[in-house]
Protein backbone atom coordinates (compact mmCIF):
# COMPACT_ATOMS: atom_id res chain seq x y z
CA UNK A 1 0.00 0.00 0.00
CA UNK A 2 2.71 2.66 1.42
CA UNK A 3 4.43 1.23 -1.95
CA UNK A 4 1.67 1.93 -4.33
CA UNK A 5 1.03 5.52 -2.51
CA UNK A 6 4.82 6.72 -3.24
CA UNK A 7 4.99 5.24 -6.65
CA UNK A 8 1.57 7.58 -7.12
CA UNK A 9 2.80 10.48 -5.72
CA UNK A 10 5.97 10.31 -7.95
CA UNK A 11 4.17 9.90 -11.42
CA UNK A 12 2.20 13.26 -9.78
CA UNK A 13 5.43 15.02 -9.30
CA UNK A 14 6.72 13.79 -12.95
CA UNK A 15 3.52 14.81 -14.35
CA UNK A 16 3.40 18.18 -12.94
CA UNK A 17 7.26 18.74 -13.57
CA UNK A 18 6.66 17.96 -17.25
CA UNK A 19 3.86 19.82 -17.22
CA UNK A 20 5.70 22.78 -15.88
CA UNK A 21 8.55 22.74 -17.96
CA UNK A 22 5.73 22.75 -21.26
CA UNK A 23 4.32 25.71 -19.86
CA UNK A 24 7.67 27.52 -19.57
CA UNK A 25 8.75 26.45 -23.22
CA UNK A 26 4.67 27.44 -24.34
CA UNK A 27 5.44 30.94 -22.26
CA UNK A 28 9.19 30.89 -24.14
CA UNK A 29 8.03 30.45 -27.65
CA UNK A 30 5.17 32.88 -27.16
CA UNK A 31 7.53 35.73 -25.94
CA UNK A 32 10.13 34.93 -28.43
CA UNK A 33 7.14 35.10 -31.45
CA UNK A 34 5.72 38.78 -29.50
CA UNK A 35 9.73 39.97 -29.17
CA UNK A 36 10.63 38.98 -32.88
CA UNK A 37 8.44 41.95 -34.62
CA UNK A 38 9.68 44.30 -31.61
CA UNK A 39 13.47 43.49 -32.68
CA UNK A 40 13.16 43.46 -36.39
CA UNK A 41 10.74 47.04 -35.82
CA UNK A 42 13.85 48.21 -33.43
CA UNK A 43 16.49 47.14 -36.01
CA UNK A 44 14.82 49.02 -38.61
CA UNK A 45 14.94 52.21 -36.46
CA UNK A 46 17.71 51.68 -35.54
CA UNK A 47 19.01 51.87 -38.88
CA UNK A 48 16.98 54.99 -39.52
CA UNK A 49 18.64 56.87 -36.55
CA UNK A 50 22.56 55.53 -38.01
CA UNK A 51 21.34 57.24 -41.69
CA UNK A 52 20.22 60.49 -39.93
CA UNK A 53 22.58 61.09 -37.60
CA UNK A 54 25.47 60.58 -40.34
CA UNK A 55 24.16 63.09 -42.30
CA UNK A 56 24.50 65.63 -39.10
CA UNK A 57 28.24 64.97 -38.03
CA UNK A 58 29.82 67.34 -40.34
CA UNK A 59 27.12 69.95 -41.53
CA UNK A 60 27.80 72.07 -38.48
CA UNK A 61 30.93 72.87 -39.71
CA UNK A 62 30.89 73.08 -43.68
CA UNK A 63 27.83 75.11 -43.27
CA UNK A 64 29.96 77.66 -41.34
CA UNK A 65 32.89 77.31 -43.76
CA UNK A 66 30.26 78.59 -46.38
CA UNK A 67 29.44 81.66 -44.14
CA UNK A 68 32.87 81.98 -42.68
CA UNK A 69 33.07 85.82 -44.13
CA UNK A 70 29.88 87.03 -43.36
CA UNK A 71 30.29 85.44 -39.75
CA UNK A 72 33.24 87.30 -39.56
CA UNK A 73 31.71 90.96 -40.72
CA UNK A 74 28.80 90.44 -38.16
CA UNK A 75 30.55 89.23 -35.25
CA UNK A 76 33.44 91.92 -35.63
CA UNK A 77 35.29 89.13 -35.40
CA UNK A 78 39.13 89.08 -35.76
CA UNK A 79 41.13 86.96 -38.21
CA UNK A 80 43.07 84.55 -35.09
CA UNK A 81 39.83 84.09 -33.47
CA UNK A 82 38.48 82.83 -37.02
CA UNK A 83 41.73 80.70 -37.36
CA UNK A 84 40.83 79.24 -33.61
CA UNK A 85 37.00 78.79 -34.74
CA UNK A 86 38.44 77.08 -37.50
CA UNK A 87 40.92 74.31 -35.36
CA UNK A 88 38.11 74.18 -32.72
CA UNK A 89 36.76 70.94 -34.57
CA UNK A 90 39.13 68.56 -33.72
CA UNK A 91 39.88 70.26 -30.31
CA UNK A 92 36.44 69.02 -29.35
CA UNK A 93 36.44 66.03 -30.87
CA UNK A 94 39.25 64.86 -28.97
CA UNK A 95 38.16 65.99 -25.83
CA UNK A 96 34.70 65.21 -25.59
CA UNK A 97 35.16 61.87 -27.43
CA UNK A 98 36.78 60.23 -24.51
CA UNK A 99 33.97 60.86 -22.07
CA UNK A 100 31.35 58.85 -24.70
CA UNK A 101 31.93 54.91 -23.85
CA UNK A 102 31.98 56.03 -20.09
CA UNK A 103 28.46 57.67 -20.84
CA UNK A 104 27.41 54.88 -22.93
CA UNK A 105 28.10 52.43 -19.89
CA UNK A 106 26.04 54.63 -17.75
CA UNK A 107 23.08 55.21 -19.84
CA UNK A 108 22.98 53.20 -22.76
CA UNK A 109 24.61 54.02 -26.20
CA UNK A 110 21.53 54.98 -28.11
CA UNK A 111 20.68 57.02 -25.44
CA UNK A 112 23.55 59.01 -25.41
CA UNK A 113 23.67 59.74 -29.46
CA UNK A 114 19.58 60.53 -28.58
CA UNK A 115 21.49 63.27 -26.32
CA UNK A 116 24.17 63.91 -28.91
CA UNK A 117 22.08 64.70 -31.51
CA UNK A 118 19.81 67.30 -29.02
CA UNK A 119 22.80 69.10 -28.36
CA UNK A 120 23.70 69.50 -32.20
CA UNK A 121 20.26 70.93 -32.72
CA UNK A 122 20.60 72.97 -29.88
CA UNK A 123 23.68 74.29 -30.92
CA UNK A 124 22.96 75.26 -34.23
CA UNK A 125 19.90 77.53 -33.02
CA UNK A 126 21.64 78.93 -30.41
CA UNK A 127 24.87 79.99 -31.79
CA UNK A 128 23.86 82.23 -34.66
CA UNK A 129 21.76 84.11 -32.19
CA UNK A 130 24.23 84.21 -29.49
CA UNK A 131 24.83 87.89 -29.94
CA UNK A 132 28.86 87.73 -29.72
CA UNK A 133 32.00 86.33 -30.52
CA UNK A 134 32.22 84.61 -26.73
CA UNK A 135 27.99 83.09 -27.49
CA UNK A 136 28.94 81.85 -30.87
CA UNK A 137 32.17 79.89 -29.30
CA UNK A 138 29.99 78.74 -26.70
CA UNK A 139 27.22 77.07 -29.03
CA UNK A 140 29.62 75.97 -31.55
CA UNK A 141 31.38 74.03 -28.70
CA UNK A 142 27.90 72.42 -27.54
CA UNK A 143 27.36 71.02 -31.35
CA UNK A 144 30.65 70.32 -31.78
CA UNK A 145 30.47 67.95 -28.29
CA UNK A 146 27.17 66.03 -29.68
CA UNK A 147 29.13 65.38 -33.05
CA UNK A 148 32.29 64.01 -30.63
CA UNK A 149 30.23 61.86 -28.45
CA UNK A 150 28.63 60.72 -31.69
CA UNK A 151 31.61 60.19 -33.36
CA UNK A 152 32.32 57.55 -31.33
CA UNK A 153 29.36 55.79 -30.75
CA UNK A 154 28.87 55.10 -34.07
CA UNK A 155 30.76 52.43 -34.38
CA UNK A 156 29.68 50.65 -31.48
CA UNK A 157 26.53 50.45 -32.27
CA UNK A 158 26.94 49.48 -35.52
CA UNK A 159 28.92 46.15 -33.75
CA UNK A 160 26.07 45.55 -31.27
CA UNK A 161 23.44 46.19 -33.40
CA UNK A 162 24.59 44.26 -36.87
CA UNK A 163 27.56 42.53 -35.57
CA UNK A 164 27.27 40.34 -38.89
CA UNK A 165 27.11 43.40 -41.01
CA UNK A 166 29.97 45.90 -39.92
CA UNK A 167 31.34 46.54 -43.33
CA UNK A 168 28.04 47.09 -45.20
CA UNK A 169 26.56 49.13 -42.39
CA UNK A 170 30.03 51.31 -41.53
CA UNK A 171 29.52 51.81 -45.65
CA UNK A 172 26.09 53.41 -45.15
CA UNK A 173 27.00 55.56 -42.23
CA UNK A 174 30.00 56.57 -44.17
CA UNK A 175 28.26 57.70 -46.96
CA UNK A 176 25.51 59.15 -45.12
CA UNK A 177 28.27 61.34 -43.39
CA UNK A 178 30.19 62.15 -46.87
CA UNK A 179 26.78 63.41 -48.46
CA UNK A 180 25.95 65.84 -45.33
CA UNK A 181 29.38 67.41 -45.98
CA UNK A 182 29.12 67.87 -49.61
CA UNK A 183 25.56 68.69 -48.87
CA UNK A 184 25.89 71.79 -46.55
CA UNK A 185 28.94 72.52 -48.91
CA UNK A 186 26.86 73.04 -51.50
CA UNK A 187 23.89 74.66 -50.46
CA UNK A 188 24.66 76.56 -47.74
CA UNK A 189 25.20 79.44 -49.76
CA UNK A 190 22.06 79.69 -52.51
CA UNK A 191 19.85 78.83 -49.21
CA UNK A 192 20.81 81.39 -47.31
CA UNK A 193 20.10 83.57 -50.23
CA UNK A 194 16.85 82.06 -49.95
CA UNK A 195 16.29 82.70 -46.73
CA UNK A 196 16.48 86.28 -47.13
CA UNK A 197 20.58 86.70 -47.39
CA UNK A 198 20.85 86.63 -43.74
CA UNK A 199 23.77 84.30 -42.56
CA UNK A 200 21.72 83.81 -39.04
CA UNK A 201 19.21 81.87 -40.96
CA UNK A 202 21.28 79.91 -43.29
CA UNK A 203 23.20 78.40 -39.94
CA UNK A 204 20.13 77.98 -38.02
CA UNK A 205 18.24 76.00 -40.87
CA UNK A 206 20.56 72.90 -40.31
CA UNK A 207 19.06 72.39 -37.11
CA UNK A 208 16.15 71.30 -38.77
CA UNK A 209 18.09 68.14 -39.67
CA UNK A 210 19.37 67.20 -36.81
CA UNK A 211 15.77 67.82 -34.90
CA UNK A 212 14.75 65.18 -37.32
CA UNK A 213 17.94 63.13 -36.06
CA UNK A 214 16.38 62.95 -32.50
CA UNK A 215 13.21 61.22 -33.39
CA UNK A 216 14.44 57.43 -34.07
CA UNK A 217 16.39 57.63 -31.04
CA UNK A 218 14.01 58.31 -28.56
CA UNK A 219 11.98 54.95 -28.51
CA UNK A 220 15.47 53.45 -27.61
CA UNK A 221 16.53 55.93 -25.18
CA UNK A 222 14.97 53.46 -22.43
CA UNK A 223 17.92 51.03 -23.08
CA UNK A 224 19.28 51.28 -19.24
CA UNK A 225 20.22 47.98 -17.92
CA UNK A 226 23.18 46.04 -19.58
CA UNK A 227 21.51 43.48 -21.18
CA UNK A 228 19.45 46.47 -22.96
CA UNK A 229 21.99 47.67 -24.42
CA UNK A 230 23.72 44.93 -25.80
CA UNK A 231 20.94 43.69 -27.80
CA UNK A 232 19.91 40.28 -29.33
CA UNK A 233 22.61 40.17 -32.06
CA UNK A 234 25.35 40.74 -29.97
CA UNK A 235 24.35 38.92 -26.58
CA UNK A 236 26.34 36.46 -27.33
CA UNK A 237 29.70 38.04 -26.15
CA UNK A 238 31.39 36.41 -23.57
CA UNK A 239 32.17 39.47 -21.00
CA UNK A 240 35.38 40.53 -20.86
CA UNK A 241 37.03 39.22 -17.03
CA UNK A 242 40.12 41.64 -17.34
CA UNK A 243 40.20 45.17 -17.63
CA UNK A 244 41.42 46.31 -20.94
CA UNK A 245 44.84 49.02 -20.94
CA UNK A 246 44.30 49.72 -24.69
CA UNK A 247 47.31 51.42 -24.77
CA UNK A 248 49.03 48.42 -24.35
CA UNK A 249 47.77 47.46 -28.09
CA UNK A 250 49.65 48.39 -30.77
CA UNK A 251 47.23 47.77 -33.02
CA UNK A 252 45.32 50.25 -31.08
CA UNK A 253 48.02 52.73 -31.48
CA UNK A 254 48.63 52.10 -35.29
CA UNK A 255 44.67 52.66 -36.14
CA UNK A 256 45.31 55.98 -33.57
CA UNK A 257 47.69 57.40 -35.42
CA UNK A 258 46.39 56.08 -38.81
CA UNK A 259 43.12 57.86 -38.25
CA UNK A 260 44.96 61.17 -37.11
CA UNK A 261 47.16 61.14 -39.92
CA UNK A 262 44.23 60.26 -42.54
CA UNK A 263 41.60 63.03 -40.62
CA UNK A 264 45.50 65.93 -41.17
CA UNK A 265 45.09 65.13 -44.58
CA UNK A 266 41.01 65.83 -44.96
CA UNK A 267 41.24 68.92 -43.23
CA UNK A 268 44.23 69.90 -45.08
CA UNK A 269 42.34 69.22 -48.04
CA UNK A 270 39.11 71.05 -47.02
CA UNK A 271 40.62 74.08 -45.55
CA UNK A 272 43.55 74.53 -48.59
CA UNK A 273 42.91 72.80 -51.58
CA UNK A 274 41.03 75.33 -53.39
CA UNK A 275 43.40 77.77 -52.20
CA UNK A 276 45.82 76.12 -54.23
CA UNK A 277 43.90 75.88 -57.39
CA UNK A 278 42.85 79.59 -57.18
CA UNK A 279 46.58 80.67 -56.66
CA UNK A 280 47.75 78.36 -59.72
CA UNK A 281 45.28 80.20 -62.00
CA UNK A 282 41.69 78.47 -61.82
CA UNK A 283 38.84 80.36 -61.33
CA UNK A 284 36.87 80.73 -57.78
CA UNK A 285 33.88 79.25 -59.10
CA UNK A 286 35.92 76.35 -60.49
CA UNK A 287 38.12 75.79 -57.91
CA UNK A 288 35.01 75.51 -55.68
CA UNK A 289 33.61 73.20 -57.94
CA UNK A 290 37.01 70.98 -57.94
CA UNK A 291 36.82 70.72 -53.69
CA UNK A 292 33.05 69.49 -53.95
CA UNK A 293 34.07 66.64 -56.45
CA UNK A 294 36.76 65.96 -53.73
CA UNK A 295 34.40 65.77 -50.94
CA UNK A 296 31.44 63.95 -52.81
CA UNK A 297 33.94 61.10 -54.34
CA UNK A 298 33.47 59.92 -50.71
CA UNK A 299 30.05 59.07 -50.99
CA UNK A 300 29.92 56.26 -53.30
CA UNK A 301 32.95 55.13 -52.23
CA UNK A 302 32.75 55.26 -48.33
CA UNK A 303 29.70 52.47 -49.32
CA UNK A 304 32.22 50.25 -51.30
CA UNK A 305 35.10 50.40 -49.52
CA UNK A 306 34.02 48.77 -45.84
CA UNK A 307 31.93 46.13 -47.43
CA UNK A 308 35.47 45.48 -49.58
CA UNK A 309 37.27 45.89 -46.36
CA UNK A 310 35.45 43.56 -44.21
CA UNK A 311 35.83 40.70 -47.09
CA UNK A 312 39.50 40.76 -46.68
CA UNK A 313 41.77 39.29 -43.77
CA UNK A 314 44.13 42.04 -44.02
CA UNK A 315 43.17 45.67 -44.97
CA UNK A 316 46.68 47.23 -45.61
CA UNK A 317 46.52 46.81 -49.33
CA UNK A 318 43.33 48.97 -49.61
CA UNK A 319 45.45 51.38 -47.24
CA UNK A 320 48.22 51.09 -49.89
CA UNK A 321 45.82 51.82 -53.00
CA UNK A 322 44.51 54.80 -51.41
CA UNK A 323 47.82 56.19 -50.52
CA UNK A 324 49.38 55.86 -53.89
CA UNK A 325 46.41 57.95 -54.91
CA UNK A 326 47.02 60.55 -52.84
CA UNK A 327 50.77 61.06 -53.43
CA UNK A 328 49.41 60.87 -57.38
CA UNK A 329 47.34 64.20 -56.27
CA UNK A 330 49.96 65.57 -54.50
CA UNK A 331 52.56 65.27 -57.31
CA UNK A 332 50.03 66.65 -59.76
CA UNK A 333 49.41 69.72 -58.00
CA UNK A 334 52.63 70.37 -57.30
CA UNK A 335 53.80 70.01 -60.78
CA UNK A 336 50.52 70.66 -62.66
CA UNK A 337 48.28 72.26 -60.29
CA UNK A 338 45.53 74.13 -63.21
CA UNK A 339 46.68 71.28 -65.85
CA UNK A 340 45.04 68.25 -64.75
CA UNK A 341 42.91 70.04 -62.19
CA UNK A 342 40.21 67.67 -62.49
CA UNK A 343 42.18 64.65 -62.65
CA UNK A 344 44.33 65.60 -58.65
CA UNK A 345 40.50 66.64 -57.29
CA UNK A 346 39.37 63.02 -57.62
CA UNK A 347 42.52 61.42 -56.60
CA UNK A 348 42.46 63.52 -53.71
CA UNK A 349 38.54 62.26 -53.16
CA UNK A 350 39.39 58.85 -53.29
CA UNK A 351 42.52 59.13 -51.00
CA UNK A 352 40.43 60.63 -48.29
CA UNK A 353 38.39 57.51 -48.24
CA UNK A 354 40.54 56.54 -45.70
CA UNK A 355 37.97 57.56 -43.17
CA UNK A 356 35.45 55.01 -43.34
CA UNK A 357 38.05 52.56 -43.96
CA UNK A 358 39.63 53.78 -40.05
CA UNK A 359 35.99 53.50 -39.04
CA UNK A 360 35.70 49.96 -40.72
CA UNK A 361 38.81 48.60 -38.85
CA UNK A 362 37.89 49.94 -35.19
CA UNK A 363 34.84 47.70 -35.52
CA UNK A 364 37.20 44.73 -36.86
CA UNK A 365 39.76 45.07 -34.58
CA UNK A 366 37.81 44.76 -31.54
CA UNK A 367 35.82 41.36 -30.26
CA UNK A 368 33.22 42.93 -28.21
CA UNK A 369 31.14 46.11 -27.35
CA UNK A 370 32.79 47.27 -24.82
CA UNK A 371 36.11 46.67 -26.93
CA UNK A 372 34.79 48.88 -30.09
CA UNK A 373 33.46 51.72 -27.76
CA UNK A 374 37.25 51.93 -25.99
CA UNK A 375 38.90 51.24 -29.18
CA UNK A 376 36.77 54.08 -30.85
CA UNK A 377 37.07 56.61 -28.39
CA UNK A 378 40.91 55.50 -28.31
CA UNK A 379 41.60 56.42 -32.01
CA UNK A 380 39.22 58.61 -32.76
CA UNK A 381 40.40 61.33 -29.54
CA UNK A 382 43.75 60.60 -30.01
CA UNK A 383 43.47 60.65 -33.86
CA UNK A 384 42.14 64.26 -33.76
CA UNK A 385 44.34 65.56 -31.42
CA UNK A 386 47.16 64.67 -33.94
CA UNK A 387 45.10 66.07 -37.06
CA UNK A 388 44.89 69.54 -34.93
CA UNK A 389 48.75 70.79 -36.05
CA UNK A 390 48.50 70.23 -39.48
CA UNK A 391 46.20 72.45 -40.95
CA UNK A 392 47.94 75.37 -39.06
CA UNK A 393 51.41 74.57 -40.19
CA UNK A 394 50.38 73.88 -44.03
CA UNK A 395 49.52 77.87 -43.33
CA UNK A 396 52.52 79.08 -41.91
CA UNK A 397 54.87 77.37 -44.29
CA UNK A 398 52.68 78.67 -47.05
CA UNK A 399 53.37 82.28 -45.52
CA UNK A 400 56.24 82.11 -44.91
CA UNK A 401 57.40 80.32 -47.84
CA UNK A 402 55.51 82.47 -50.70
CA UNK A 403 54.31 79.17 -52.57
CA UNK A 404 52.66 75.91 -51.98
CA UNK A 405 55.71 73.88 -52.92
CA UNK A 406 56.48 73.24 -49.47
CA UNK A 407 53.03 72.70 -47.75
CA UNK A 408 52.60 70.41 -50.67
CA UNK A 409 55.76 68.23 -49.69
CA UNK A 410 54.72 68.39 -46.63
CA UNK A 411 51.45 66.56 -47.35
CA UNK A 412 53.09 64.42 -49.34
CA UNK A 413 55.67 63.48 -46.87
CA UNK A 414 52.88 62.70 -43.83
CA UNK A 415 51.48 60.39 -46.72
CA UNK A 416 54.17 58.17 -46.29
CA UNK A 417 53.25 57.41 -42.45
CA UNK A 418 50.25 57.02 -43.11
CA UNK A 419 50.89 54.19 -45.81
CA UNK A 420 52.56 52.89 -42.81
CA UNK A 421 50.76 52.67 -40.01
CA UNK A 422 47.53 52.40 -41.55
CA UNK A 423 49.59 48.89 -43.26
CA UNK A 424 49.82 47.40 -39.56
CA UNK A 425 46.32 48.55 -38.48
CA UNK A 426 45.18 46.57 -41.21
CA UNK A 427 46.44 43.26 -40.02
CA UNK A 428 44.32 40.15 -38.24
CA UNK A 429 44.43 41.63 -34.70
CA UNK A 430 42.24 41.45 -31.78
CA UNK A 431 43.05 44.87 -29.22
CA UNK A 432 41.31 42.49 -26.42
CA UNK A 433 44.30 39.73 -26.98
CA UNK A 434 46.72 42.11 -27.21
CA UNK A 435 45.58 44.63 -24.47
CA UNK A 436 44.15 42.65 -21.31
CA UNK A 437 45.96 43.48 -18.29
CA UNK A 438 47.66 40.05 -16.90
Amino acid sequence: MMGDMASEETRTTETRTEQSNTERATSTAANARETAPTRAWATRLVVVGIVLSALNLRPAITSLGALLEEVRDGLGMSGSVAGLLTSVPPLCFAVFGVTAPRLARRFGASAVVCAGMAAITAGLLIRPYAGGTAGFLAASALTLMGIAVSNVLMPVIVKRWFPDRVGSMTGLYSMALALGTSLAAAVTVPMTAALGGRWQSGLAVWAVLAAAAVLPWLPLVRERGAAARVPMAAAGEQPRKAPLRITRSRTAWALAVFFGLQATAAYITMGWMAQIFRDSGVPAGTAGLLLAVTMVMGVPLAFVIPRVATRLPHQGPIVLVLGVCGLAGYAGLYFAPAGGAWAWAVLLGVSNCAFPLALTMVGMRARTGPGVAQLSAFAQSTGYLISIPGPLLVGVLYQQSGGWGLPIALMAGLMLPQMAVGFLAGRDRIVEDEATAR
